[in-house]
């Protein structure tokens, strides 16, 4: 069965020359290093989550040792 598996492709082999003019283009800039595999937009949008999770957290926390008193209570 696995003898003959070569020649049972249906698709024929063409052997293609690779010329240096392919690759010119990905050598002229190198890519931009990326922090944890993030965009920059993507970092921004973690760290103002972050940013409101500590607000939220640091104001529940002031209202439940009582620090400061809502005037609607």
């Amino acid at each position: 069965m696995l003898d003959d598996l070569r020649n049972t492709s249906d698709q024929t082999y063409v052997e293609t020359t690779i010329q240096a003019d392919d690759f010119a283009e990905y050598d002229s800039k190198p890519p931009a290093p990326r922090f944890l595999g993030m965009t920059p937009f993507q970092r921004f949008v973690i760290v103002f989550l972050i940013f409101m999770l500590t607000c939220v957290l640091g104001s529940f926390c002031l209202l439940v040792t009582e620090k400061v008193i809502l005037p609607i209570f």
